[in-house]
């Protein structure tokens, strides 16, 4: 393919679009935790957001586009030799087992929007991620930093607040990308005081949001008693007509424990 220039086409297939917007650039920078842990970037891309944290800290990037991988070998290859940037070519899907590095490390990445949840969620799960700062869609940002009664608030929000704290650092409008989305854009940052390993407790929630208009006691019948689903409600204090987004985390974690020691 020749020598690949700062023109590289974005590739459909890889959900590419590069942050060309520097102040955003330097928004996510301060954002990232002070410590001496490494860094996991997913999706380098044209390495934009890739020079900034060599210059901080030292980093493991992962890269699926081949023609991508040559660019950065290319464009890094300094900070490659002195280990300042380790590049793995491939699908970090398929490099991350339970943990995606042996050591502690914080996740900083622009994300492909189709994966974007699935990473976070194996993040979440990672006892080795200690952060997850993210640039993703705005729509999904909002998902996972949702507080009970928005309208947002749901599995993911409910899970997230069970391992951490979620927050939006910065909105991003579709101009700061090349090329541009279709849809606005956020930094999530989420601190993590402990990983997510509960299925059970997962499969629960997501038979309470199954259909988030109905009404929490009608979703959860479809995986308990009615009766049972009615006395731990009122055990709780909760009514009856109560929508699955009206309903705080520590009650979720209440409500496991009780329909779960009738089963």
């Amino acid at each position: 393919m020749g020598l690949m220039s700062k023109e590289h086409v974005a590739k459909k297939k890889f959900g590419q679009n590069f942050l060309k917007d520097r102040s955003v650039l330097y928004k996510i920078v301060e954002a990232m935790p002070k410590s001496d842990v490494i860094i996991a970037e997913i999706g380098p891309g044209l390495g934009d957001l890739t020079k900034f944290l060599v210059d901080v800290k030292s980093v493991v990037a992962f890269e699926v586009d081949t023609d991508l991988c040559q660019y950065l070998n290319r464009e890094f290859k300094k900070e490659i030799k002195t280990s300042r940037l380790t590049l793995k070519c491939g699908d970090v899907l398929d490099a991350w087992q339970s943990e995606l590095l042996d050591e502690p490390y914080v996740l900083v990445a622009n994300l492909p929007y189709y994966i974007a949840t699935n990473i976070i969620l194996k993040a979440l799960a990672d006892p080795n991620c200690g952060y997850i700062l993210v640039m993703i869609q705005r729509e999904v940002a909002e998902k996972f930093s949702a507080t009970p009664g928005d309208k947002n608030f749901g599995a993911l929000s409910v899970i997230t607040q069970t391992v951490g704290e979620a927050s939006i650092v910065v909105h991003v409008p579709p101009e700061a990308f090349d090329p541009a989305p279709k849809v606005d854009s956020a930094v999530l940052l989420i601190e993590k005081r402990r990983s997510r390993d509960d299925e059970e407790f997962e499969l629960m929630l997501r038979a309470a949001f199954t259909q988030p208009r109905k009404t929490l006691s009608k979703n959860l019948s479809s995986r308990y008693e009615k009766e049972q689903v009615r006395t731990a409600l009122e055990q709780l204090g909760l009514v009856p007509t109560i929508r699955p987004h009206q309903v705080a985390t520590t009650d979720y974690h209440l409500l496991f424990k009780i329909l779960e020691k009738n089963i």
